[in-house]
């Protein structure tokens, strides 16, 4: 069964996306896993070699987004107050005066978060799963929507600062791109030809917007997209196999050291309702639980050191233990 009748919000998302994927081309991946996360009110950490449109997805998204984006570039100098804001002394009224920073924003790009010391990391996602900071006694709620992507570069390890585990699994999702085909490579020079001559022209305005409404009815719709007892169950039984893989597999449970917590459940739970939805249909096949449970579980599952020797990713991890849990 599949939606009957599109809401307003869903056919404004299915043209942005089919716009996103016109500016982001061989990157379909990324730009369903951005309007997932945004669906879900969640937040991503895409990882990628430079050049792979990391930037200009989002960048695109806020193109389209009624609402604001700032990016931010991290660094090892960066404080948290650069994130935050700061109380403002003002010797003309004697009285201190909190300035917003970057985060009271719609999107934020966090360039290469890996960058920025541990303090920093803690102040961005801290915002991230609270939707609030905290500056001394006073709180200061953030806007909605409100989207961060954090890229990391896989490429350079040396002066970075790795997100602990338990920060990671803040992550809706953990995003891994590739290069593009030979075909869609053909496409992107032909579209940055087409870019490089309009540069010396007026800016194209964005030829559909995305009203912050329309991202608050379809996050309710998300929420309302009906799952089946069985798939539910299903959903579940592939996160306590990665926390008892032994039940499965004698391979596994030496690869795994640590399997999902509750908020995996929760984020897989979404995603597959978000993936669904955007694929219109209104209600959650298994099909839809197998297509983000590489994002949703890559991060948060943890290998063994025995894994690691033999080569083993998370991505096999998953894919295995997709391939052991039944259906129901």
């Amino acid at each position: 069964m599949t939606i009957e009748k599109q809401s307003n919000s869903h056919a404004v998302f299915l043209q942005v996306r089919k716009h996103l994927q016109t500016k982001i081309i061989g990157q379909n991946i990324l730009v369903d896993r951005l309007l997932i996360a945004l669906l879900a009110d969640g937040h991503l950490l895409v990882e990628g070699a430079p050049g792979l449109a990391k930037t200009t997805a989002i960048k695109e998204l806020s193109a389209v987004l009624e609402g604001d984006f700032h990016r931010l570039q991290f660094t090892p100098d960066l404080l948290p107050g650069d994130l935050t804001g700061s109380d403002v002394y003002r010797p003309e009224t004697g009285e201190f005066v909190f300035q917003k920073g970057p985060l009271f924003h719609n999107l934020i790009l966090a360039d290469e978060i890996n960058r920025a010391p541990a303090k920093v990391q803690s102040a961005l996602l801290e915002a991230m799963g609270e939707h609030q900071i905290t500056v001394g006694s006073t709180t200061y709620p953030l806007p909605r929507p409100f989207l961060v992507m954090a890229t990391q570069n896989p490429i350079e390890q040396e002066g970075t600062y790795p997100l602990p585990e338990a920060q990671l699994d803040r992550f809706l999702m953990h995003v891994c791109i590739g290069y593009p085909t030979a075909k869609a490579e053909n496409l992107i020079l032909e579209l940055a030809r087409q870019q490089a001559k309009q540069s010396f022209k007026k800016a194209d305005v964005a030829p559909i917007k995305l009203s912050k409404a329309d991202v608050e009815t379809a996050q309710q719709e998300v929420l309302n997209i009906h799952m089946a007892e069985p798939v539910q169950e299903y959903l579940v039984q592939l996160i306590l196999a990665s926390r008892n893989p032994s039940a499965y597999s004698e391979e596994l449970a030496r690869w795994i050291s640590y399997g999902g917590s509750p908020r995996a459940t929760i984020s897989l739970d979404r995603c597959a309702k978000a993936h669904a939805w955007l694929n219109e249909r209104d209600y959650v096949s298994p099909e839809d639980v197998q297509a983000v449970a590489h994002e949703v579980l890559r991060h948060r599952i943890l290998l063994s050191y025995e894994a690691e020797a033999e080569g083993i990713t998370p991505d096999n991890v998953i894919s295995e233990l997709i391939k052991l849990v039944p259906v129901s």
